[in-house]
Order: structure tokens, then sequence, then C-alpha cells
């Protein structure tokens, strides 16, 4: 609800820790950070579509800068999956990722982002709500993709080695089937294989963790960085904010690529038939 401010009392323009609603769609509150996102996609799809169109068997200046491109990422996937054909195959998966989180961390950075909003009365007081504020700025997007890439790996993985093979790595049921069978020719076995049982417990606590480490890393970054540039702003209007500016982009640009990388390197894990 927009409300003109009181010109007797202070406005109120903090960098809120969460998201802030700026309108609903029925029942569901649509925030700043959600609205961001949303504009990123959108960019994203433009691009692709718009480069889709140009591409030709014989390849121009720009077609020539993106293949290049994309086969260095193809060069540092190979590292990681240890074959170009599982580069090529799980790579979409991965760069839709960092394209996704490098333009929301680049849009949080462009000048003005958060100078466009409404006026609110929180508490009695006028309160600025901005209409833009990076999605990645947000816990709720970081959380949200790291929950994407972590579920996704396990979607690979099942597909890769089969649901019960993937299931074992977790819930252990084939070491406790194979004590009866082996225990007179291995009688360590009943001491061995209860271990087993209990890393797998162990494995489960490991991929919240993922989900943690992927999302609050993110979103730490990105949000300590969109903070200093404000207050750098706030206390310096001209020219000491640039070489902060340029530092955050090195960082937005970084972030996404670690992001994609750790996505990568979970499917690679779960879909790798020696680890079962």
């Amino acid at each position: 609800m927009a409300a003109s401010a009181d010109s007797s009392q202070e406005m109120k323009h903090e960098h809120m820790l969460y998201a802030e609603p700026i309108f609903n769609i029925g029942d569901f509150p649509v925030t700043n950070s959600l609205f961001t996102s949303a504009l990123a996609l959108l960019v994203i799809i433009l691009v692709a579509l718009s480069l889709r169109s140009k591409i030709k068997t014989v390849p121009g200046k720009l077609q020539n800068v993106f293949e290049m491109l994309f086969e260095k990422f193809f060069e540092i996937f190979d590292l990681i999956t240890g074959s170009r054909q599982k580069t090529l195959k799980f790579a979409p998966f991965a760069l839709s990722f960092f394209f996704l989180i490098l333009i929301n961390n680049w849009m949080g950075l462009i000048p003005g982002m958060g100078s466009f909003g409404h006026i609110v009365i929180q508490d009695g007081y006028p309160h600025f709500i901005p209409w833009l504020r990076g999605g990645t700025a947000d816990l709720n997007t970081t959380l949200a993709l790291a929950s994407i890439g972590v579920v996704a790996s396990h979607i690979f993985g099942v597909a890769a080695v089969g649901a019960w093979s993937y299931l074992n790595k977790f819930i252990n049921i084939k070491a406790f089937l194979e004590i009866p069978k082996k225990i007179l020719k291995e009688p360590t076995i009943i001491l061995v294989n209860p271990i087993k049982a209990f890393v797998g417990l162990v494995e489960i606590i490991g991929e919240a963790a993922k989900v943690a480490s992927l999302s609050f890393r993110l979103f730490g970054n990105v949000f300590a960085g969109e903070v200093l540039l404000a207050s750098m702003a706030a206390i310096f209007a001209f020219v000491v904010p640039i070489p902060f500016i340029f530092l955050e982009i090195i960082v937005g640009l970084i972030q996404a690529l670690i992001f994609a990388i750790l996505v990568l390197i979970y499917v690679s894990i779960s879909t790798s038939a020696e680890e079962h």
C-alpha cells in the first residue's frame, strides 16, 4: 500500500536482510528480489533467442567469442567430470545456474537499482520500499537455487545408477542383507557393514549441509557486497565507490562460477557408479 510521507517524520531507508513485498498476485506476495529475478530470467531468454537466431555455419566475430567462451567452460568442466561426454551432458544444467546467478548478481550492482520504489507507513513511520533488489541478495532465492541443484543431482544419480543402488548409498539395506550370506567366510562383516550403514546416514546430513553451504555462501557474499556499495555511496557520492563496484563485479562472477562448479561436482559424484 503506497502512502505519502509525512514531512514532519524522518523516512526510513534501510538495507533490509529480507526481501520486501511490492505487490500481490492474488494472495501471492511478489517481493522486490523475486521481481528482479524474473527480469533477469527475461534478459537471459531474450539474449539467448537473439544469439540463437544469429548462429551461422561460418561463425562471425561475436559467435567466435562465444564459442571460445564455452570451450573454456567445457575445459574447466572436463576436469570435474573426467570426460567431454559427461561435460556435454551436464554443462547445460550447470551453466543455467551460472548465467542466472551472474545476471542477478550484476543487476544488483547497477547504480540507482534501489532508488526506485514507493513509500509505505510501518510502525507509524514512512518507510521506502525499493522495487528492485538483487535476486541473490535474498536468502529465499539462494536457498531455492541450492535446493534445486542438490535435488536434481539426486535425480540424475537415480537415473544413472538405478533407484536401488542409489537408495543404498543413504539407507544401506544391502549391507545388512550381505551379513547372513558372508558371515562364515568373513566374520568381520558383522562389524564392518553396520559401520557402512551408519556412514550412509551421515551422507543424509551431508546433503542438508550442501544446501546450507551453497545458499548461505552466495547470499552472504552478494548481500554484503550490496551493503558495502550502499554504505560507500552514502559516505562518498562520487569516484570512491567506483573501485568497489568493479570489485563486486568480479565477486559476482566468481560466486556464480563457484555455485555452478559445485552443482556440477554434486551431479558428477551422484552419477558415478564407482561411488556406489
